[in-house]
């Protein structure tokens, strides 16, 4: 199968989409520009009617997308960072969310993809580098998709497109040259399934995003120190595929659950929640979390003090499996921006 990178298979997805169905869209600031790789050659193939730059407003951007999906499009509002998420946010949580439902479901849809950026690592800065993800998990009406891999981030992108439902597709800015196979042909990914990116013996590992990437590397090293983790991608956190998660604590006995976003009132302590309601009488040991400490984000190589790394993850993992066994990995190299 052919390799291609994260942004490209983004690209692909919404090239394709596009040329399927002439009520898709794409609307944001310098969306005809070729940002992260994803908007290439779309202003040139579907002109100004279809890749519509806007002013920077967050807000008139999602308005107008919700607009557009009750007239009977499928608009794709594109929002640089999700950060500015919070901007636009009465949209977001009390409109898109919300009408449909308010309405009975019967008389209208809001066919809505919006696409952010999450994420840290390269020490861009608090508005520019955390992840937004427990806000919107947290609004019932809301679909939430995050692929860590090419074929995942074209795949996912093809369902939240075709979706009747507003979805919000995050993903990472660290991943966007992240090589991967993705087919030739025409597929999605199904929103609530989720993928064991690795199998494992000793300790379940759930990751999203970038993490996920971490994770696997922190598995490589550790299978070499004989320790075996299975590596639980979730895709999407709306709809959460909980029965494969607790399918493998059950194998296992034990649970680090990584992400990205702020340990307090995060996405880990949801998965943790839902692991002990459903599979308690299985465990070992306490479930450990991995995730962003409770603090704006700081800028540059302070940064690494906030994120999770590597060594944090290891570290997790030698307290589930109660070893005093020496369980140093790799420190994550810092990127640079460019």
């Amino acid at each position: 199968m052919r390799q291609i990178k994260y942004g490209e298979a983004i690209n692909e997805a919404l090239m394709e989409e596009m040329e399927r169905d002439e009520t898709v869209f794409l609307i944001g600031e310098t969306v005809s520009a070729d940002i992260y790789l994803h908007h290439q050659g779309l202003y040139e193939k579907f002109g100004r009617n279809r890749v519509r730059d806007t002013a920077i407003s967050e807000t008139a951007i999602v308005g107008a997308g919700i607009g557009a999906a009750l007239a009977g499009y499928r608009p794709i509002a594109d929002i640089m960072f999700s950060e500015f998420l919070a901007i636009a946010f009465d949209e977001v949580a009390n409109k898109a969310a919300k009408w449909r439902f308010t309405h009975g479901g019967r008389t209208m849809t809001i066919p809505l993809v919006i696409k952010a950026a999450i994420g840290g690592y390269l020490g861009a800065g608090a508005e520019h580098s955390q992840c937004f993800e427990s806000p919107v998990m947290h609004t019932p009406g809301l679909k939430i998709a995050i692929p860590a891999t090419p074929y995942d981030a074209k795949g996912l992108l093809k369902t939240a497109i075709r979706d009747n439902n507003p979805v919000i597709y995050f993903y990472h800015k660290m991943l966007q040259t992240e090589v991967g196979p993705v087919p030739e042909e025409d597929y999605t990914v199904p929103f609530g399934v989720a993928d064991v990116k690795r199998e494992g013996k000793d300790v379940t590992v759930v990751a999203t995003g970038y993490m996920v990437k971490m994770c696997l590397q922190v598995a490589d090293e550790l299978q070499s120190k004989g320790i075996s983790l299975e590596v639980i991608d979730p895709r999407t956190l709306e709809p959460l595929d909980i029965e494969t998660i607790v399918a493998s604590v059950k194998k296992t006995k034990r649970a680090v659950i990584v992400d990205e976003d702020t340990l307090r009132s995060g996405v880990t302590g949801e998965i943790v929640a839902q692991i002990m309601e459903k599979a308690f009488d299985y465990l070992d040991a306490p479930i450990q979390r991995v995730a962003a400490k409770n603090l704006p984000m700081p800028s540059l190589f302070m940064e690494e003090y906030v994120l999770p790394q590597p060594q944090k993850i290891a570290d997790a993992v030698r307290v589930v499996l109660g070893t005093k066994e020496d369980l140093t990995v790799r420190p994550l190299q810092r990127a640079r921006l460019s």
